[in-house]
């Protein structure tokens, strides 16, 4: 009894240290509704509230060893988890495919090859590697005049049909945004074509290219248009076999490049193999789609990295089309061809009910760009205990700095943090592991929103609504404020 009067009111004291005085005046947020078991409820809230963040707010934190949940907030409440959701969707891809898994790109024949010559029709097997890019394609291109093939008779086709067909991660987000491509069987640098424009005279030069830091071939399937007006900045047009652009000439300067989405990655593949295997002397027809299942000779084999670190890329550049592709590839290994995004989403929460026996786990996507998506606090420290326990996170999660008040990360700081971060436009999360300053392992996770807002920006103005970059940062100095309450936690 002693050591829990004396952890309470230590926990009620750091609560009242890390406020500023100025933050005590506002009013409580009428949307919190508080379930701290085991701790001061006072200290909690007047942090939140020292925070200022219209919305809610939620979390929760656990003892690793025990499993013993140390302080929660509205943690029976979800929210959007943004990118933090990345965490789930690599315990699911972990579980299902394993580490070791490798994604396979694969060039097949379906005739037969006479003195160099293949009589039949040369297929692209797409098998949803998720970092497929152009310098991968060149290699097959070179493999394949290294096994002797000259020339090719019949079609040149590409198979996409390995997972469903997605226009758009998120079709609410602005046509533009290079984080909400297409999805297919088929990927090619990350679904994202570059743009690049110079001024010239009175214009342009505009090149659309897939370009790496070795290559960089044109492409047909993507065009720009410069005119001449101010807004909108991007208009997006689909054709049969082209994504059709135009853009602002007000908004282009002198000159300067950014990445747009790719709608039709199967095309996009197609046609920078087709550049590719010219270069190498083999000549290739007109690209063809197909979903139908391939059959012939496999001639060339691309592999993946193993996936834990395909998984350690996703999760410390917070790759969205990466986790997309993952999700629904271990959604199929489960025996599930979803038709679409929610429903591998579906089969990922059904998957988490059943291992780690959780509820409030309601995923629209595999990689937290959906603001449908929600998930409770308690419900995923329930998985990260778990994980810690297995050691499979951890070692995949980016270090996390605690910052000092000018906001420079502190070197050496006692409390140590692994964590994988979420944002949307107000909506703000952290969930991962922190080792407290006497060496206890914590698992936590603290999601924050408020929909409200965010239900009023306008589809054309969800790059960079107005207010969105300052409540994102006072959502993070409440996370880092609670993170530094939990670490300082002695005999957890």
């Amino acid at each position: 009894m002693i050591d829990r009067f004396s952890r309470r009111k230590f926990l009620g004291g750091l609560g009242a240290a890390l406020i500023p005085i100025a933050g005590l005046a506002e009013a409580p947020l009428e949307s919190l509704r508080p379930q701290v078991r085991g701790v001061e409820l006072n200290g909690v809230e007047r942090i939140i509230q020292a925070a200022g963040l219209k919305g809610e707010v939620v979390f929760a934190v656990a003892d690793v060893e025990t499993g013993a949940q140390l302080e929660a907030f509205g943690d029976r409440d979800g929210l959007p988890p943004a990118s933090v959701a990345k965490a789930l969707t690599a315990l699911y891809a972990l579980d299902v495919l394993g580490p070791d898994y490798r994604f396979e790109t694969t060039l097949m024949a379906n005739g037969p090859i006479e003195n160099g010559i293949l009589k039949g029709d040369l297929i692209l097997v797409g098998g949803g590697d998720p970092l497929l890019d152009t310098d991968a394609l060149a290699a097959m291109a070179a493999n394949l005049r290294e096994a002797g093939i000259t020339e090719v008779q019949g079609a040149f086709k590409v198979y996409d049909g390995a997972l469903p067909y997605v226009f758009s991660i998120d079709p609410g987000q602005p046509d533009h945004l290079g984080y909400s491509p297409a999805i297919s069987g088929m990927s090619l640098n990350f679904n994202r074509v570059h743009f690049e424009w110079k001024r010239a005279g009175k214009g342009y030069d505009v090149t659309m290219d897939a370009r790496t830091a070795r290559y960089r071939p044109d492409v047909d399937m993507a065009a720009m248009e410069v005119e001449g007006r101010s807004l909108p900045i991007y208009t997006y047009q689909s054709t049969a076999r082209q994504d059709r652009w135009t853009v602002a000439k007000g908004a282009l300067g002198n000159g300067g490049a950014r990445w747009l989405p790719v709608r039709k990655p199967a095309l996009y593949t197609g046609d920078v193999f087709r550049t590719l295997a010219r270069v190498n002397g083999i000549v290739l027809g007109r690209v063809q789609i197909t979903r139908q299942t391939p059959q012939g000779t496999v001639l060339v084999v691309h592999q993946s990295d193993p996936l834990d670190s395909i998984l350690r890329g996703m999760l410390k550049y917070s790759t969205n089309l990466t986790a997309e592709m993952v999700g629904m590839a271990a959604t199929k290994a489960r025996g599930v061809m979803p038709q679409d995004l929610a429903a591998s989403a579906a089969e990922m929460n059904r998957w988490a009910a059943e291992v780690y026996g959780v509820r409030g786990i309601a995923m629209v996507d595999h990689s937290g760009l959906g603001d449908a998506s929600r998930m409770a606090p308690g419900d995923l420290v329930t998985a990260l205990v778990a994980a810690q326990k297995a050691g499979t996170l951890r070692p995949l999660l980016k270090s996390y700095s605690l910052l000092d008040s000018n906001g420079r990360p502190i070197r050496d700081h006692p409390i140590n943090v692994n964590a994988k971060t979420g944002t949307l436009n107000f909506v703000s999360g952290l969930g991962g592991f922190l080792t407290t300053v006497d060496g206890t392992d914590l698992a936590f996770a603290i999601f924050t929103a408020d929909m409200e807002h965010r239900a009023t920006i306008p589809r054309a103005h969800r790059e960079r609504p107005e207010g969105a970059r300052s409540w994102s940062s006072r959502s993070r100095r409440l996370q880092r404020t609670l993170l530094e309450r939990w670490g300082s936690l002695s005999g957890s």
